[in-house]
């Protein structure tokens, strides 16, 4: 009788678990010169983060000027008009407060985490670099910032062991006149031509209010915060009109393969198919396919490459989502003495089982339980990149609805291991890929033959 209860209880329990439904509420308002603002209280903490999206990333670039979006990652820290070179971190850390940006092919994003007390500092901060970033720019500063970004580009891809793959593998897989054709620092001749006439022309079509949204959470009250952003940001002038981001669909109709000689040790394979995008069918699907693939030690790839045949050093696989195209993409470092041929024949024969095969449901509730547990952690964070400020931006930019938290979860939640294999089937396609071998130099009989 009492094992009865329990299970009854258990039941019970799961049963109310699963009925839990995620909520993030948040309040929205468009100012008139068209700033979207996302408000939303947390009072776990006396800390609040600020949020800005641009909705500009290197997608926005054209062909001859890449880079653009990238330089002004940097160029939003060398000063505006209210707040002189040097002063936005060194007040911003007076205050207690950590600041950061990033650039994607769909966005730039910057953030600002503070004390509580001091939400009018990075409120004025992000107002004044919106509206007043020109008044300030000089072409010495536009040249600083440029060396800056050549050197990143030398230090991140082009003397980076593997550093190139990235840049090579997206030539392959986008014609040359798609948003995701180039790199999102650019190429070294681009950001060599840009004019300083260019870089501001760039900036006042793409960073104007009606072309952001500006997201708080925090310890806020709602009604106070809205105010402080109608003070800082209701005089910042719209730019243009920006039209949504578009490119006709992109389709491979046969494999490309391709052998770089790079200054390595160990020679390393990239397999990479293009795929839907963010939030379409197909999406949620394919993360779940890397995990099964290659999501920790226990998965097929890792157990066989790494683990029983010891031909590989690593292994992993995910699904890189954007707006316009994902790409799924499966990587791999050769043992010593090994090749990747031998690698790649491994990886194809696991393809081909899921193709014909759907997997085991175990494998695939654990890689729904690892990405809820992911999923879940991150909103315990209100700052930073992936924090609830970020997602509630993320979401209003790519679905409308800033608290969209619930039915992002519940895509992966309703996977089956059907699923899985209907997107193996569909997207991980022989005639559909780009296979790339870095080797060393001189040793191109290391990488994957036809």
């Amino acid at each position: 009788m009492k094992r009865l209860l329990f299970l009854v209880v258990l039941v019970s329990s799961m049963a109310m678990a699963q009925e839990v439904r995620i909520s993030v509420p948040y309040t929205r308002f468009v100012l008139p010169n068209g700033l979207n603002v996302i408000l939303h209280e947390d009072h776990t903490t006396p800390m609040v983060s600020v949020n800005c999206w641009y909705h500009v990333g290197s997608g926005r670039e054209k062909p001859g000027r890449t880079g653009f979006a990238h330089l002004f990652e940097h160029l939003m820290f060398m000063g505006s008009l209210h707040a002189p070179e040097g002063k936005f971190d060194e007040w911003l850390e007076a205050a207690g407060a950590n600041n950061n940006g990033s650039t994607t092919s769909d966005r730039t994003n910057y953030y600002e985490d503070a004390p509580m007390n001091a939400l009018a500092l990075p409120l004025f901060l992000e107002s004044d670099r919106m509206g007043y970033l020109v008044d300030a720019m000089t072409p010495a500063k536009v040249d600083a910032q440029r060396a800056v970004v050549k050197n990143e580009r030398r230090q991140s891809y082009e003397n980076r062991p593997y550093g190139m793959a990235s840049i090579i593998i997206d030539e392959n897989l986008f014609p040359p006149d798609h948003p995701y054709h180039w790199p999102t620092i650019g190429s070294q001749e681009d950001l060599s031509a840009a004019s300083y006439e260019d870089v501001v022309e760039f900036f006042k079509k793409y960073y104007g209010p009606n072309n952001a949204s500006l997201s708080i959470a925090g310890d806020i009250d709602p009604e106070k915060t809205k105010a402080m952003v109608e003070q800082w940001f209701s005089d910042v002038k719209p730019g243009p009109p920006v039209p949504p981001l578009s490119a006709q669909a992109v389709y491979i109709t046969q494999e490309k393969r391709l052998v770089h000689e790079d200054k390595v040790q160990l020679p390393r394979l990239y397999l990479s198919w293009l795929t839907p995008p963010s939030f379409t069918p197909g999406d949620a699907e394919l993360d779940i396919l890397a995990n099964v693939l290659a999501g920790g030690k226990t998965s097929r790839l890792y157990k066989r490459l790494v683990y029983e045949m010891q031909i590989a050093q690593d292994v992993y696989a995910y699904q890189a989502s954007s707006q316009l195209a994902s790409t799924f993409q499966i990587v791999s470092t050769a043992r010593s003495g090994h090749t990747l041929s031998e690698i790649e024949k491994v990886i194809q024969e696991e393809i081909e089982r899921l193709r014909h095969e759907p997997p085991a449901q175990r494998e695939v509730q654990r890689a729904i339980n690892q990405f809820e547990a992911s999923f879940l952690n991150r909103l315990e964070a209100i700052g930073g990149f992936g924090g609830k400020a970020d997602q509630l931006n993320a979401y209003f930019v790519r679905t409308g609805n800033p608290d969209f938290f619930n039915e992002d979860l519940a895509r992966y939640k309703a996977i089956d291991a059907g699923d899985v294999r209907a997107v193996a089937q569909t997207y991980l396609r022989d005639a559909g890929s780009v296979v790339l071998s870095i080797v060393p130099m001189g040793k191109q009989e290391l990488g994957a033959g036809k």
